[in-house]
């Protein structure tokens, strides 16, 4: 079973049900510091996950002494308005993960956008099996890679979740990007980012890379 894709997949299916997306306002209805509330919230949140043997990713070894993940600090400016031009003719095709386990996905769309004066394109996928239930229909996964990846960065690249929008445009919060479960416990198998999802530049935002000797 595919999910977080909610996605962080265990061997056996998904681990949780866990969605970090927020479309519902929109950037004129939501002063800066309004977003940076709403983003520092979804640290706190991710935090407790992380510290709930219920919903951690954490081996019990490292979440006994979990202390928080390490952010960026909340910048707006990694918060866009992108265009979505979905791709109604893509074809499922199969998504490798970091196990033999393969994902079905499909091309939803392509987000466009303007990030620091230049202008960027990414896959938004949609998984072929949540696509048909209701609790997950109107799930959007984007994967991307950008030039943080093994310094500030899990090397392999970092997740946004987000919801289809009503119309053709979506808002895309890099502060709520987010590590594989893979980055924390190899019991997990999590997809693999398309190379086609590298943004050449520096996302300074979202969560850094994990070390597991400092929980920082």
């Amino acid at each position: 079973m595919a999910a977080i894709i909610c996605l962080f997949f265990g061997i056996q299916g998904c681990a949780d049900k866990r969605k970090y997306h927020d479309t519902t306002k929109s950037e004129s209805a939501a002063s800066g510091s309004q977003i940076v509330k709403e983003i520092v919230g979804f640290q706190n949140k991710l935090n407790e996950e992380f510290r709930n043997p219920e919903t951690s990713p954490l081996p019990d070894r490292y979440r006994k002494d979990f202390e928080g993940l390490d952010f960026f600090e909340p910048d707006t400016s990694f918060r866009v308005i992108a265009t979505l031009e979905r791709t109604a003719d893509a074809l499922p095709f199969m998504m490798p993960t970091t196990t033999d386990r393969l994902s079905e996905e499909v091309v939803y769309g392509i987000v466009k956008f303007i990030l620091k004066d230049k202008a960027y394109s990414l896959e938004v996928y949609q998984n072929v099996e949540l696509m048909d239930t209701a609790e997950y229909k109107d799930y959007l996964f984007l994967p991307f890679l950008d030039n943080t990846n093994g310094k500030e960065t899990y090397a392999g690249g970092r997740y946004l979740d987000l919801a289809i929008p009503e119309g053709n445009s979506i808002i895309l919060d890099f502060n709520r990007a987010y590590n594989p479960y893979c980055v924390y416990n190899k019991k997990y198998s999590c997809p693999i980012v398309p190379k086609r999802n590298f943004l050449n530049t520096k996302i300074m935002a979202g969560v850094k890379s994990f070390k597991q000797n400092s929980n920082k």
